[in-house]
């Protein structure tokens, strides 16, 4: 455990030093390090640390953190200016630096320290903020209506019979 905190970035506020620690392990598919944690005596702590990660709420995102998120999974780890060259021109490295600080107070991102340079990681998969982001959009926009969502996308021409027919196929074969 040590040596994590010594390696990692780890947010201290709300004393969640360990949750972070979890986190960080749990999305980073370090199982057998998550295993050894399992097989300690607060095997049933950390269960419910592991269950958090994956049902922690996510803070919503501006467009423009939305798009470095969308560059730091693309890269998969990488430093700033690695995240400014992934994006579209005109971004300065200030602002990417601070934005993607911003992520990192909201749980999506963490770091990797290399003397005075972050390298850092999506501790968020793109899987679990896509089903995070059309659930709120379900329910804020279609009273929590599947059916209501598709048949307005229909109703716009965004989506066609065959796409339909697909999707029916996949719901049928479950």
């Amino acid at each position: 455990m040590q040596q994590l905190k010594n390696k990692y970035h780890l947010n201290y506020k709300n004393s969640c030093i360990t949750i972070k620690i979890v986190i960080h392990l749990y999305y980073r598919n370090h199982s057998s390090y998550l295993k050894d944690l399992k097989n300690n005596k607060n095997s049933a702590w950390v269960d419910k640390i592991s269950t958090y990660a994956e049902i922690k709420y996510m803070e919503k995102l501006t467009n423009k953190e939305e798009e470095v998120l969308h560059a730091l999974w693309s890269l998969e780890k990488g430093f700033v200016k690695e995240v400014v060259a992934q994006l579209p021109e005109g971004n300065h490295y200030n602002t990417i630096s601070t934005i993607v600080r911003n992520l990192e107070d909201k749980g999506y991102v963490s770091h990797q320290a290399f003397g005075k340079t972050h390298q850092y990681f999506p501790i968020v998969t793109k899987e679990a903020y896509s089903k995070e982001f059309m659930q709120t959009a379900t329910q804020r926009y279609f009273d929590s209506s599947y059916k209501n969502m598709v048949s307005f996308f229909a109703k716009e021409e965004k989506i066609s019979a065959d796409e339909l027919r697909e999707i029916l196929a996949i719901i049928e074969n479950k």
